[in-house]
């Protein structure tokens, strides 16, 4: 009886255990982690790298998405993380950066059950072009500009993933304009928008403190 109670419970546990996917760019890598593998990376496992002198996540386990999947009992379906990566198509110094924008990679997340965005950080620091608001129509063009690409990648995911629970997380110390942007965008498709605060960072990156900040958030919002 014992042994079939203790049965019903594991099968119903590893039921009931989600498959997370994450879209996300430098914060969310770590080399050896990534799908596909040919992404960018930052962080790494690498002790001797100017990265690793400078910021204390040196291993898988710090990451802030690690960290959740452990303490919520999840499990990574994978991780679509582009390192330098915009949610536009405009990358730094004006460069087109389709090949890596979320807009790009967001069609490529498997079969998750949930998908947490971690972006708009680089659109930010390459002062990529803001646009307007716009929720329908988009044309290749529209999709250079970080409103008009947020709103598509939101449209999109919930097209391609209706099944999925989507989660967005905005970075803290970006520009007035992504942050409201993304808030507001997010809102529009009823998409939980974590707007972080207090994450402690080396190197212009969540160090071991800071992984551990985003996580609890992220857990917060979540629960």
């Amino acid at each position: 009886m014992l042994a079939m109670l203790l049965l019903v419970v594991c099968s119903f546990t590893a039921s009931a255990q989600k498959k997370v996917a994450i879209l996300g760019d430098s914060y969310s890598t770590f080399a050896g982690y990534l799908s596909p593998a040919t992404n960018f990376t930052w962080y790494s496992a690498d002790l001797n790298s100017d990265i690793a002198k400078n910021n204390d996540v040196h291993s898988v386990e710090q990451t802030w998405w690690h960290l959740f999947i452990t303490k919520m009992g999840y499990e990574l379906a994978l991780n679509n993380s582009f390192s330098g990566s915009t949610i536009c198509h405009t990358g730094y110094n004006k460069e087109d950066y389709t090949d890596r924008s979320f807009v790009t990679r967001l069609h490529h997340l498997g079969n998750p059950d949930m998908i947490i965005i971690f972006g708009g950080t680089n659109d930010s620091w390459a002062n990529a072009p803001i646009g307007e608001f716009q929720y329908e129509g988009w044309t290749n063009a529209d999709l250079y500009n970080f409103r008009p690409a947020f709103a598509y990648m939101l449209h999109q995911l919930k097209q391609l993933y209706p099944n999925a629970e989507i989660y967005n997380i905005t970075n803290s110390e970006l520009s007035e304009a992504v942050t409201t942007s993304a808030e507001e965008i997010c809102r529009h498709y009823s998409v939980p928008n974590l707007l972080l605060k207090d994450v402690e960072k080396q190197w212009n990156h969540p160090s071991a403190k800071g992984m551990e900040a985003i996580c609890n958030q992220l857990i917060d919002l979540v629960k």
